[in-house]
């Protein structure tokens, strides 16, 4: 039977064994161990400093690019980390097609491309059906957050975010807890912007 999949680029690569069905629980997640998602990871520098800092949980980055993806996988493989995965999708189709239900402790979207024109917004990512699949794939008490250091967008992403009536917000303090930054938020803090952020339950 043809599974519609493919050969990894490494063994440090998620690949699912279908693409046309939602993953069973056991298929993505290690037992009871957490489990988190960075969608867009980029350059997977986010990712690989969570992955060192909780050994005991486990973490798969989302990147659509396969030249991102190689990259991602070989810094995983040189940080010798057995916790970390990188998915090669686009991370609306992750979270809407792909995730069981009730089986990640944690999604971060941290600087998405923030489609600043007005005939692009429907192309954002925090939309209230989006936001409704991110519920269905987190684990009771599971963490939703986000960064941008774009305000129209951080505004957008609230009110979808209040529209959808599924999140409780928590306190997102600097010393809430570690929380690694993204070479995205180390360009832009160094160019001098500021990172806005919230963390739905």
């Amino acid at each position: 039977m043809h599974t519609l999949t493919r050969k990894p680029i490494s063994d440090k690569e998620f690949v699912p064994s279908h693409y046309f069905r939602r993953l069973e629980r056991d298929e993505i997640c290690r037992g009871e161990r957490p489990l988190e998602m960075d969608l867009g990871c980029g350059d997977g520098s986010f990712l690989i400093d969570l992955a060192k800092h909780h050994p005991e949980r486990d973490f798969i980055g989302v990147e659509r690019l396969l030249g991102r993806c190689k990259k991602v996988a070989k810094k995983i493989a040189r940080a010798d980390l057995e916790n970390a995965k990188i998915l090669r999708l686009d991370s609306k189709y992750v979270v809407e097609w792909l995730l069981p239900e009730a089986s990640v402790s944690r999604i971060h979207l941290l600087c998405p491309d923030p489609w600043p024109k007005f005939k692009h917004q429907r192309r954002r990512l925090v939309q209230v059906p989006f936001l409704g699949a991110v519920k269905k794939a987190l684990v009771p008490g599971g963490e939703f957050l986000f960064m941008t250091d774009h305000e129209e967008y951080f505004d957008y992403a609230c009110e979808q975010i209040q529209a959808s009536g599924l999140f409780e917000v928590l306190p997102w303090n600097d010393d809430s807890f570690f929380y690694p930054k993204t070479d995205f938020q180390i360009q832009w803090e160094a160019e001098g912007k500021s990172m806005n952020r919230i963390r739905c339950r």
